[in-house]
């Protein structure tokens, strides 16, 4: 089944729906989240996406991220991607929204609600999404960018610059 998306206008109202397929074809504006996860130590967990991921793979990336469905909200997207992509459960109250992107070429036309979430609980990655994962503290995470920024997904450094 087609993943369908709400198309938005630059006051991020809807306006119409479209398959994912087609919003990215014809670059309309649209939802999406990010989500940096911490554990109690206030390590950043970071996925690494899976190669076969159409945009952005085998780059470093936030811990989760991903479309905000059609009638869905940005919060209800965000703690469904956490479930989805790590197994982490989280509750809609627990997510703090942390930065947000407006929509440009650079980051695919998307509205981008940066949410940040805390635990401890054990990470099962979605294989189909994440080729891997590991916890950084906040200094390695500024040195490997500084030392590897291409290694990261193209929107990833903005992201974080986002939610300093």
């Amino acid at each position: 089944m087609e993943e369908m998306l709400d198309i938005v206008n630059a006051a991020d109202e809807v306006i119409g729906q479209a398959s994912r397929a087609q919003v990215h074809r014809e670059n309309h504006m649209h939802r999406a989240t990010h989500i940096l996860l911490f554990n109690s130590e206030q390590h950043i967990f970071m996925q690494l996406r899976s190669k076969t991921k159409d945009t952005n793979p085998g780059l470093w990336d936030t811990s989760a991220a991903g479309h905000v469905d059609a009638g869905e909200t940005y919060e209800a997207c965000a703690a469904r991607e956490l479930a989805e992509e790590l197994g982490v459960v989280v509750a809609v109250d627990a997510l703090r929204e942390i930065g947000r992107l407006s929509p440009s070429a650079d980051n695919g036309y998307e509205f981008v609600r940066i949410y940040a979430a805390t635990s401890d609980d054990p990470i099962t990655l979605e294989a189909s999404e994440i080729d891997d994962g590991k916890w950084v503290t906040r200094s390695e995470l500024e040195q490997w960018l500084l030392d590897s920024p291409e290694a990261f997904a193209t929107t990833f450094a903005t992201i974080w610059q986002n939610t300093q």
